[in-house]
């Protein structure tokens, strides 16, 4: 359809160790579970109130995983950039349809940044004519934890 766009730009912090699993056709995919936060004052109480929204990633591409798989731990902020995808996949034990929406890292028009602070970031996107990653640097970690328990 002309004139649509599915891009989906996030910033955020990693929930968990990035879990790498093996696909029927032998090639790595990589999940993560990417926290955002809003944070606001209450206007009668003045309070700080904070909300944490979760974003399942699936990164496809080989080369984006091996560094998935290498760089990124628990607590680590990265931006993202891809497409949002929905599905649909049936729930074994009640028998019902279930649905997921996830972020795809996948093809040419996706991007995967680790950001370590300061002006300091290592871009790594899929390029349309050879699918490796550009930009790869080791780039410290924050050591910010995150204690929230994700509900996936």
């Amino acid at each position: 359809m002309a004139g649509s766009l599915n891009k989906v730009l996030l910033i955020g912090r990693l929930g968990a160790d990035p879990e790498i699993k093996q696909m029927v056709n032998g090639k790595s995919v990589a999940r993560l579970s990417l926290a955002t936060s809003q944070s606001w004052k209450d206007k009668n109480t003045g309070e700080k109130k904070e909300k944490t929204e979760w974003h399942r990633i699936v990164v496809f591409n080989e080369g984006l995983v091996n560094v998935v798989q290498q760089y990124l731990k628990k607590g680590a902020q990265i931006y993202v950039e891809g497409q949002l995808s929905t599905r649909k996949w049936k729930d074994e034990q009640s028998g019902q349809d279930k649905y997921s929406t996830e972020i795809i890292i996948q093809g040419y028009n996706s991007s995967l940044t680790m950001l370590g602070g300061g002006n300091s970031g290592s871009s790594i996107q899929n390029d349309k004519s050879q699918n490796a990653p550009k930009g790869i640097e080791e780039i410290p970690q924050s050591s910010n934890d995150l204690d929230d328990d994700i509900p996936f």
